[in-house]
């Protein structure tokens, strides 16, 4: 069933792409515009984003450079677009960092770093669109999280608590807006090969590239689901891993990185 008003074309519908410089997010933008959607892109890396802005026509793509943990700039983009395109329908939160860090190589400074960018990035963006959104009654928000919110894992100890507060922050989102109408999206990949994952020195078991990636978020968004998570070869198995008891899902989750 679905859990949310499925996306039968994406022509002409503007979303709001927010990390869509580098890796998912970039390779998202660029379906979107072949798809013929208006798609206004923002990240901190203005030439990034004109270069993905050059496959689609003027009226089409707008660019909104900004730093997520700065909620003025967030605002201004999203009154930008309201005044340009008179009004939203979906916004996308990727922006994002992925630092892997060991519990003997915790630093406050980075750690702290990283929380402003995963996740008060997300909750400064969501306190301008959700209320927005329920005076209009009408417009949806996807937050991309991750696999590595659903349980702790090795070399994820700051971005997988990021990750795991996205996810039970989208459900409540949910609880909260969709009787108001208000679309609800939790995107959570595996692995995808981008610059962030490149840091990562383990095997990543099931690795797609950000195209399929960004086609996973397409189908799942036409198909007006609630969790979009890929590749389900994987994602299946965590899911399976995270209703062990702990004295089992411990010693698996080493076993299965070497970690």
């Amino acid at each position: 069933m679905a859990l949310n008003k499925p996306i039968a074309s994406w022509k002409g519908r503007r979303v709001w792409v927010v990390g869509a410089s580098s890796g998912i997010g970039a390779a998202f933008a660029r379906a979107l515009i072949v798809r013929g959607a208006r798609v206004a892109l923002s990240a901190r890396n203005a030439q990034a984003l004109a270069e993905i802005a050059a496959i689609g026509s003027s009226e089409q793509t707008l660019l909104l450079p900004l730093d997520v943990t700065r909620p003025a700039e967030i605002a201004a983009a999203f009154e930008r677009i309201n005044s340009t395109w008179s009004g939203l329908d979906l916004a996308v939160l990727l922006a994002g960092s992925h630092q892997p860090v060991r519990a003997w190589e915790l630093d406050a400074a980075q750690a702290r770093a990283l929380v402003e960018t995963n996740l008060i990035g997300v909750l400064n963006a969501s306190a301008a669109l959700a209320p927005a959104f329920c005076r209009s009654a009408h417009g949806a928000i996807a937050i991309v999280s991750s696999v590595a919110g659903y349980g702790g894992l090795p070399n994820s100890l700051v971005y997988g608590a990021t990750k795991a507060a996205l996810i039970n922050f989208a459900e409540t989102l949910y609880i909260d807006l969709a009787p108001r109408g208000i679309g609800i999206y939790l995107v959570n990949p595996g692995f995808v090969r981008t610059t962030l994952t490149d840091k990562n020195e383990f095997r990543m078991p099931a690795l797609i590239s950000a195209e399929q990636a960004a086609e996973e978020m397409i189908k799942g968004f036409e198909h007006g689901k609630f969790e979009i998570h890929f590749p389900k070869r994987f994602t299946f198995w965590l899911k399976l891993l995270r209703l062990l008891p702990y004295r089992i899902y411990f010693p698996l989750i080493h076993k299965f990185t070497g970690l």
